[in-house]
């Protein structure tokens, strides 16, 4: 007899198996084909791949989170981090060298989308009940936290 968790995990995964995704010219995982950044956790593709998409953005927000408190040395975590992180004059976490308008203004607008990533993708997810995304909302979020992932990488080569 079939386990009725198993039988979830098929029925999840059948969104996988459409039309679209068994076309014979591209037979790549949706992670591959939208660049999604390799470190971010395996669990969040696991999740993904159950058809467990809010939860699997929640996953990778809280990562991303994770990420910034470590390599900023705050004890924060969400807007307050973000915020503090990224603010203009002396920020724990550089992106531009802060030497021209155009350069704070980055920095301020980077400041800004990492909150909003907070505010407009984790903190739904991890503080309301039953939230659904689908397939790709889920891709869009994860693309976006996945840019901003990159981000962080160049500023961390750069300085």
């Amino acid at each position: 007899m079939i386990q009725l968790d198993t039988l979830e995990r098929i029925a999840r995964s059948a969104s996988l198996f459409t039309e679209e995704a068994l076309d014979e010219t591209d037979q790549t995982h949706p992670f591959d084909r939208r660049n999604i950044h390799a470190k971010i956790p395996a669990k969040v593709r696991r999740l993904f791949d159950d058809a467990h998409y809010a939860q699997s953005t929640f996953e990778a927000s809280k990562f991303l989170d994770k990420h910034i408190a470590r390599m900023s040395g705050l004890k924060k975590s969400g807007a307050a981090l973000m915020q503090e992180a990224f603010k203009e004059i002396s920020p724990t976490i550089q992106l531009t060298e802060l030497s021209n308008i155009s350069q704070i203004d980055e920095q301020k607008g980077y400041q800004w989308l990492f909150t909003g990533s907070v505010w407009a993708i984790r903190n739904p997810r991890g503080h309301e009940f039953d939230v659904q995304d689908d397939m790709e909302k889920c891709l869009d979020h994860l693309g976006f936290i996945s840019m901003l992932m990159r981000r962080l990488e160049e500023a961390d080569q750069a300085f």
